[in-house]
């Protein structure tokens, strides 16, 4: 079977940069899928002006995959349904989220294969037992199927560390398109720029944040390294994000603003300030304060006070939100009511749960 590759006008969206938000799942209070609001929600994200979504990864629950629930087919065919259906008139890639050990890892890529998808997120969690050499190669297995975004996850939500060293192997893997770069850690996030700069395949791979305490200050960095002699630069160019299920529509318009603003020879101070605004924000979504405990909750309460999710409920009954997160949400509308899209939402939100 040939290799599947991006198309030419998806490769350029995805190194000009795009807003790619995290797809949740909707359940019902008996912590069945909630069809109706799980369609709605892709209309939202198309409807926001995202570029993308990203669905099957942590923020859709790993959970999906379990056989008790098996709703990874399912999730991915109804977000595949609903993008055709809204045909958004601007590159939007599908990325499907793809976990395990290898044989799994290649199953869910057939499965996103024949739904459509344009890559998957490769995420490397929960594979202890794995060497470097083996990721790699794993990798290389998956890349040879369709295009791969590498994902650095931090090690606090079930990720590890990397060596440069393997950073700089992956950015060799021919159809790695881009890397998702989310240690939550400047000196690893380092090691992934350094390492896609020092890589022959440095134009074909976009570095994305996924570094959701950092957001606005990744989206203007620009990495500078010397390879060979000349200098090199690579940029991160946009995101793929949980923070950005909610509050998409602001998110876009952020992007769009930081674009601009990255073509001045210099950025406005306030930029650091409107940076640890969204963090503020994240945090209160991300609960850090629990070791992010309640990072899926939290995500699904925003969408919960939106409409358009009916609750907070997640496959797993412990998973909730933390003490004191409720009123840490409430404490960031009030104090960045900017940066929140519920009027958007709401001028929407019946036919978006009508459909069509």
């Amino acid at each position: 079977m040939a290799t599947a590759k991006l198309s030419a006008i998806l490769q350029a969206a995805l190194m000009d940069g795009l807003v790619i938000p995290a797809h949740p799942l909707a359940l019902d209070e008996n912590r069945k899928l909630d069809e109706r609001r799980q369609r709605a929600l892709t209309r939202y994200y198309v409807a926001s002006g995202a570029g993308g979504i990203a669905i099957g990864v942590h923020s859709t629950q790993f959970e999906i995959r379990d056989p008790e629930h098996d709703l990874y087919e399912t999730v991915l065919r109804m977000a595949a349904e609903e993008v055709a259906n809204a045909a958004p008139n601007r590159p939007f890639i599908q990325v499907a989220g793809v976990c395990g050990p290898a044989e799994q890892a290649l199953s869910e890529t057939q499965t996103a294969l024949s739904l459509g998808y344009d890559a998957v997120l490769l995420s490397m969690g929960g594979l202890v037992g794995l060497s470097e050499d083996e990721h790699l190669e794993r990798a290389r297995k998956v890349a040879a199927v369709m295009p791969v975004i590498g994902f650095y996850l931090q090690p606090s939500v079930g990720g590890r560390i990397f060596s440069y060293e393997f950073w700089r192997a992956f950015a060799d893997i021919p159809n790695i398109v881009a890397i998702k770069m989310a240690p939550f850690n400047r000196y690893q996030t380092l090691d992934v720029a350094r390492a896609v700069c020092d890589s022959s395949r440095r134009d074909e791979i976009a570095l994305y944040t996924g570094n959701d305490d950092n957001i606005v200050a990744d989206l203007f960095t620009t990495y500078r390294f010397t390879v060979d002699g000349r200098t090199v630069e690579k940029q991160v160019v946009g995101g793929l994000l949980g923070h950005w299920a909610v509050w998409t529509q602001k998110a876009v318009a952020l992007l769009e603003e930081i674009k601009t603003a990255r073509r001045e020879p210099s950025i406005a101070k306030e930029w650091l300030t409107r940076n640890v605004q969204v963090t503020d924000s994240n945090a209160a979504f991300f609960d850090p304060s629990h070791q992010f405990a309640g990072c899926i909750p939290g995500i699904h309460e925003v969408l919960r006070r939106q409409g358009l999710l009916q609750g907070t409920w997640c496959l797993n009954p412990h998973e909730e939100l933390s003490p004191g997160q409720s009123e840490e949400i409430d404490r960031v509308y009030a104090q960045y009511p900017d940066l929140n899209d519920d009027a958007f939402v709401a001028s929407h939100l019946e036919e978006w749960l009508r459909g069509k």
